[in-house]
């Protein structure tokens, strides 16, 4: 959906108006699947915006980002499975100063079982099952397990 950009800035403003009131300053994403979606909510906030990025296995602002003190925040992703990336987010940006006031995704595929310590929105909710790899048919017969997404492929390799 985002590679259509009229899609992805209704998205932005679909996400937006759930914030609307709150006086959000600044919008921020983990790179790379929520840097889009974050630009559009910000659009539509009238917000600046930024991004984190992993550096050495942890997630930092870069590129000459700078937070301002107490500056009320809104971080965005496109699609939250664990949080975990949201929780790196904000961790990173409140380290950095900011008021993180909520977080907000196009998808929760944890059936809104994410806790990323701030209140979470998402246009949609899935709850996507997972099965323990000792009771997984395909890892039994040694089929390849591929995860998608940014931070690396997962193999039942160990």
């Amino acid at each position: 959906m985002l590679q259509y950009p009229k899609k992805a800035e209704e998205f932005g403003r679909a996400i937006a108006e759930q914030f609307k009131d709150l006086g959000i300053e600044l919008v921020a994403s983990p790179a790379i699947g929520g840097i889009i979606i974050g630009h559009e909510v910000a659009r539509a906030l009238g917000a600046r915006f930024v991004w984190t990025e992993r550096e050495a296995g942890r997630m930092t602002l870069r590129r000459g980002f700078a937070i301002t003190p107490g500056e009320k925040t809104l971080v965005v992703e496109d699609v939250i499975t664990t949080g975990g990336s949201t929780r790196e987010t904000i961790d990173c940006l409140k380290a950095a100063g900011a008021n993180v006031l909520g977080a907000a995704s196009i998808i929760d595929r944890s059936g809104r079982d994410a806790d990323v310590g701030v209140p979470l929105f998402a246009l949609a909710s899935l709850r996507v099952s997972s099965v323990d790899p000792s009771a997984c048919d395909a890892c039994r017969i040694g089929e390849p397990v591929v995860k998608p997404g940014s931070r690396k492929a997962a193999t039942n390799e160990g």
